[in-house]
């Protein structure tokens, strides 16, 4: 099993920038690809951007790159989410995702999720 606990979620002004954090707890998380999703009211949840946790390879959704960044820190086995010039359409619960092998969907274990709003 692998335990995800997000936090850093608030209300922030349009331009402006937020970090997630994900503490990961449970296993070894060599083999493990660890993913940031988001659910905005209305609409499905959708993939924003993942990081595999040996090699640190990153994969990001066209919405956000250039503006988001995805990090890890192995030896305090948390991942981040550095989230720059955030837009309204940003605003959404985004939730830490964890699986085996490298992906952008089918993750295993998640995360209770952080609110995220971005005020115009």
């Amino acid at each position: 099993q692998v335990q995800l606990v997000e936090s850093g979620g608030e209300l922030v002004q349009a331009g402006g920038s937020l970090r997630l954090s994900c503490a990961v707890s449970g296993r070894t998380l060599s083999s493990y690809t660890m993913g940031w999703f988001r659910k905005a009211p209305g609409k499905e949840r959708e993939f924003v951007a993942c990081i595999t946790w040996g090699g640190g390879v990153t994969r990001y959704a066209d919405s956000v790159n250039g503006r988001f960044t995805i990090l890890r820190d192995n030896a305090g086995n948390t991942v981040y989410l550095q989230m720059n010039r955030l837009k309204p359409e940003d605003t959404a619960v985004y939730y830490c995702a964890a699986r085996l092998g490298f992906g952008t969907d089918q993750y295993s274990y998640w995360g209770q999720g952080t609110q995220v709003t971005v005020s115009s």
